[in-house]
């Protein structure tokens, strides 16, 4: 399932939701959610300040401005989705779904994640402030909420054939390893598994498994243990290699947004180019 919405992510979100279904042979549905945005402009009320006549009047047209503002948003939803189904089936060959809901993101894709197998959202919305580099509110809120595995895409799409895996060695990341071994997703791609850690027997033993779980699955992976600083070690390393996607276990629920920000995860987020599946 992928959620499209009207920001300049939503023609890479659809491409790489189509290449994703092509790949795990499962079908494909594209959700736009209509939600009003506390960041969006209104038009003031100054009904208060109006004699009752006047007052009348204005707020039959503060209705009517809601009403054509809310038939807008529906009819570019529509097109949206009509987009994104024409990417899907014109361009990669894959049949894709559509619907449209009213509500929040966020208790959308939680509602419907019983029946999804993988969720492609873009990294930023339509109202992020691109200016400042971070993320968009609505993917950390996604990222905390649901429990599938979420594909954030990159602004541009392009073909992947190189994977990079994070690996730490810790319980969470072996069973990255083992969802990598087992999905059709990965299937004949070019995988490394990159740890940052100083060369130690303990680091040497950790990646010592990865490579037989996923050499035991028919993968001939590359492995590096490189000393340093996590996020820049997996920078660095996505760049050298011409990685095309980043795949790393998400962050935990918390709801305290003082424990998300600065963890690798978000940071690699916020400064990879190149779309991170998240693994839960």
């Amino acid at each position: 399932m992928a959620a499209i919405d009207p920001s300049v992510y939503a023609d890479s979100v659809a491409h790489y939701a189509a290449w994703a279904a092509a790949r795990l042979e499962a079908p494909l549905e594209y959700v736009h959610v209509l939600d009003r945005h506390p960041e969006a402009a209104t038009v003031a009320d100054y009904s208060g300040n109006l004699e009752l006549g006047a007052r009348e009047k204005l707020l039959q047209d503060l209705a009517s401005v809601d009403e054509q503002r809310g038939k807008l948003a529906q009819e570019r939803g529509r097109l949206l989705l009509q987009k994104a189904v024409g990417i899907s089936v014109g361009l990669h060959g894959v049949p894709a779904e559509s619907r449209m809901r009213h509500g929040s993101l966020v208790d959308t894709l939680t509602e419907l994640e019983e029946d999804v197998r993988l969720f492609v959202l873009g990294k930023r919305g339509e109202h992020a402030d691109f200016a400042t580099g971070h993320l968009g509110g609505q993917l950390e809120r996604v990222v905390r909420a649901v429990h599938r595995p979420l594909l954030v895409a990159s602004r541009e799409f392009a073909e992947v054939s190189r994977v990079l895996i994070a690996f730490d060695g810790s319980p969470t990341s072996r069973k990255g390893i083992g969802m990598v071994a087992a999905s059709p997703l990965f299937r004949g791609l070019d995988v490394h598994v990159v740890m940052a850690a100083d060369t130690s027997d303990q680091a040497s033993t950790h990646m010592a498994w990865a490579m037989d779980e996923l050499r035991h699955a028919g993968f001939q992976p590359t492995s590096a243990i490189v000393p340093g600083v996590a996020e820049q070690v997996i920078g660095s390393y996505v760049k050298e290699q011409s990685i095309d996607m980043l795949v790393m276990g998400a962050y935990g629920h918390s709801r305290i947004r003082q424990l998300i920000v600065g963890s690798t995860t978000t940071t690699m987020l916020r400064t990879c180019r190149i779309p991170v599946l998240l693994l839960r």
